[in-house]
């Protein structure tokens, strides 16, 4: 069974922000840390239970090549990611 994955518009941004940030540094940076995005998101639609409750009912995996966090939920037959966050980076408000 595939999920379904929705990205509320905080995540989007987040991930935007960081892409553009990536892109500033080299060329294509940015690009690769989308692939990245879209691999993690693929994973969540296949097995989004795996990885064990974070913090409430919220999950959290890691992204393997850059230091970021994706938190997401699942609710009934969908995922829901709240935010994509720097790993080093303070969280206050996390999922709002």
């Amino acid at each position: 069974m595939k999920w379904l994955v929705l990205v509320r518009p905080r995540a989007e941004a987040d991930i935007a922000a960081a892409r553009d940030w990536y892109n500033a540094r080299r060329t294509g940076l940015g690009d690769e840390f989308l692939n990245e995005t879209a691999r993690m998101v693929h994973e969540l639609e296949l097995n989004p239970e795996q990885p064990r409750l974070y913090y409430r009912e919220f999950r959290r995996v890691l992204f393997r090549r850059f230091p970021y966090k994706l938190f997401y939920r699942v609710v009934e037959q969908r995922v829901i990611v709240f935010r994509v966050l720097h790993a080093k980076q303070d969280h206050p408000g996390l999922m709002t």
